[in-house]
């Protein structure tokens, strides 16, 4: 795990670094995006994620904060969540706040967040998106919504083996899931989320999932 966080944060200060599937297929971490020096696209992308965060914001895999600083200056409560020190650390010189935690382990305002937020294909951490799922929905109020970016159309809901190198380190195994947006009205049902809203922005996917039965019917603004 030590060795994953320092692959993880040669990444964060520009070192090529890359996730390898177990069947050898492998891509660069878009660090680019993570720490906000993104193309025209992905700024829409990011727009699609927070737009509609108009109260207090929970990021879960907050990375390097570029969401949460956003979600700051427009003067929306929020705080980000990573187990990654650098991470943390860079969204606090951004001016915003993070925590170091587990994100199954206590955080603050449990069950009181209007929003939470999995982006960069965080729905994917652990191998377990029903278990993530389940964890959001601990986190958010009873009518809470929880803004997720998925992976394209048909690629179905799959579990990898993946590992973090780069050019002169290897990491270790560890489980991570990939799920399409495909999927994603039949994983909020079996979360007990439901789905109401999609979007495709500049080749990312995007869904707002409210905790089902909530009380508020409210859409996406």
């Amino acid at each position: 795990m030590i060795q994953d966080f320092d692959i993880f944060e040669r990444a964060l200060v520009g070192e090529s670094c890359w996730m390898r599937a177990a069947d050898g297929s492998r891509w660069e971490l878009p660090t680019g995006r993570w720490l906000g020096v993104a193309d025209a696209g992905d700024r829409r992308a990011d727009r699609a994620l927070t737009r509609c965060c108009d109260g207090p914001t929970v990021d879960l895999g907050c990375g390097p904060g570029r969401l949460v600083a956003d979600l700051m200056q427009r003067g929306v409560l929020a705080l980000g969540v990573d187990l990654s020190p650098m991470a943390v650390a860079i969204t606090r010189f951004r001016g915003a706040p993070a925590l170091r935690r587990d994100l199954f382990g206590p955080l603050p305002g449990a069950g009181r967040w209007s929003y939470a937020l999995l982006a960069d294909g965080n729905i994917g951490i652990g191998g377990d998106p029903r278990r993530i799922l389940a964890r959001t929905a601990d986190l958010l109020a009873p009518d809470g919504l929880a803004v997720v970016e998925f992976g394209c159309p048909g690629g179905g809901s799959v579990i990898h083996q993946m590992r973090l190198e780069s050019g002169s380190r290897v990491g270790s195994w560890f489980p991570w899931a990939s799920v399409s947006i495909d999927h994603a009205e039949r994983l909020a049902r079996a979360s007990g989320f439901r789905v109401l809203d999609t979007a495709a922005v500049d080749g990312r996917y995007i869904a707002w999932l409210r905790r089902d039965g909530a009380a508020a019917e409210a859409g996406v603004r």
